[in-house]
């Protein structure tokens, strides 16, 4: 089925935005253009409580030129922001929802403990993933503060841009390479995308364990993410002693890929399968094709293809 019209992915970082113009079809999908503009020092500071938008003008103005750079006169976009902004977790519900709405405001009771902020500043949404054997519903929920989102859909909606979505990056990265995770239906995706480190293993082909953790300044390949990595599989293994490594996938920049592979391939015990941009999009006429310049926009081309 074709895309009923052409969205665009936009990721937001510190630095600046990165945008993604898609078509194509669900099954062959194609970034048709992309574009970046970059962010005066200080414009955000990301943060999981406080408003991120230090400089108004200068992100209004930074949105405004990486979407006019599209030559694209849709307006819709999905927006991607760093994992730092929101957090991801896992639950099992036992029970069923009479509406949306209802499943939001049980499910924030259930997790009012846990939740970092005031419950009436929580933003919240959730996906069911499964019906487990027992009747509990398996569910992805991701949580944010109600006041650091609005100020993004405000000012989103200022540059003359509809947010059709706001979805953290490592849900994007997923979303993206779904083609490809979804041939194991148990796998164990580490990514390392701006200064995120991800680990997320599915279990018949649902995710049973996410963990994601911010390392500003630190490289993919320092002995910290290497530690990290080694911390979130002993974890895993320790909640699914049952449950043996499967197949491995990473994502890393091409810089540093391989050596990225290398120390997944040492704690893991086998060798990871690297995920590229450009082996799960084809470019259109206006669009690089190669995975240096791609890179960057993954979680952008993400976000536009989650929300087709």
């Amino acid at each position: 089925m074709l895309f009923a019209s052409n969205l665009i992915g936009v990721e937001i970082n510190n630095g600046g935005v990165i945008c993604a113009l898609t078509g194509g079809s669900a099954t062959s999908p194609r970034v048709e253009r992309v574009s970046s503009a970059i962010f005066p020092p200080h414009t955000l500071q990301m943060s999981l409580r406080e408003q991120n938008i230090v400089d108004p003008d200068s992100f209004v103005s930074g949105l405004k030129s990486a979407h006019s750079q599209l030559l694209s006169k849709s307006t819709r976009v999905a927006v991607s922001l760093p994992d730092g902004v929101c957090r991801i977790m896992l639950l099992d519900y036992e029970g069923r929802f009479k509406s949306r709405q209802e499943a939001k405001d049980l499910i924030r009771w259930k997790l009012k403990k846990s939740i970092p902020f005031d419950s009436a500043d929580t933003h919240l949404d959730y996906q069911q993933l499964a019906v487990r054997e027992n009747g509990d519903l398996a569910l992805l929920v991701a949580v944010a503060s109600r006041t650091v989102i609005s100020q993004y859909e405000e000012l989103i909606t200022k540059a003359g841009l509809s947010p059709a979505g706001i979805a953290c990056n490592t849900l994007n990265i997923c979303r993206l390479f779904d083609s490809r995770l979804s041939l194991r239906s148990d796998c164990i995706l580490i990514s390392f995308y701006g200064s995120t480190l991800s680990v997320v293993a599915f279990v018949a082909g649902v995710p049973e364990f996410i963990r994601s953790k911010d390392l500003p300044g630190i490289a993919a390949t320092d002995s910290r993410v290497y530690m990290e990595i080694s911390s979130s599989l002993l974890v895993y293994k320790e909640r699914h002693p049952d449950q043996p490594l499967q197949s491995i996938f990473s994502v890393a920049a091409p810089e540093v890929a391989q050596t990225f592979l290398a120390m997944v391939s040492d704690l893991a015990g086998s060798v990871p399968t690297l995920l590229e941009t450009k082996g799960v999009v084809q470019p259109g006429n206006f669009a690089p094709g190669d995975q240096v310049r791609l890179f960057p926009c993954t979680a952008a081309i993400g976000a536009a293809l989650g929300s087709c």
